[in-house]
């Protein structure tokens, strides 16, 4: 997962709360709540990162945290809070 491209789904919004965000999904009105302000960084940034460990290094997570940050996303995966990214190419 740390080598691929992921993105947040379209179908998803973040809001932002004091202990990170609520992400809810308008497909399948999953209710998920990201409780750490680096995580909802970290998925924000997925998007814009050529992979999700640019995204973790962007969003100034040391290196010693990835596996778990990972962990996390899979997570997410799970529920199609994020997804693949298909458009790698573009950011070449």
């Amino acid at each position: 997962m740390l080598d691929e491209p992921w993105t947040l789904s379209p179908s998803v919004a973040l809001r932002p709360e004091p202990f990170g965000a609520l992400a809810y999904h308008f497909g399948n009105r999953k209710l998920t709540f990201l409780k750490r302000p680096e995580l909802v960084a970290v998925v924000r940034g997925l998007g814009d990162a050529a992979d999700v460990r640019s995204a973790l290094v962007a969003a100034g997570i040391p290196d010693s945290q990835h596996e778990a940050y990972a962990e996390a996303l899979r997570g997410l995966a799970t529920t199609d809070t994020i997804r693949p990214r298909h458009d790698a190419g573009a950011l070449a």
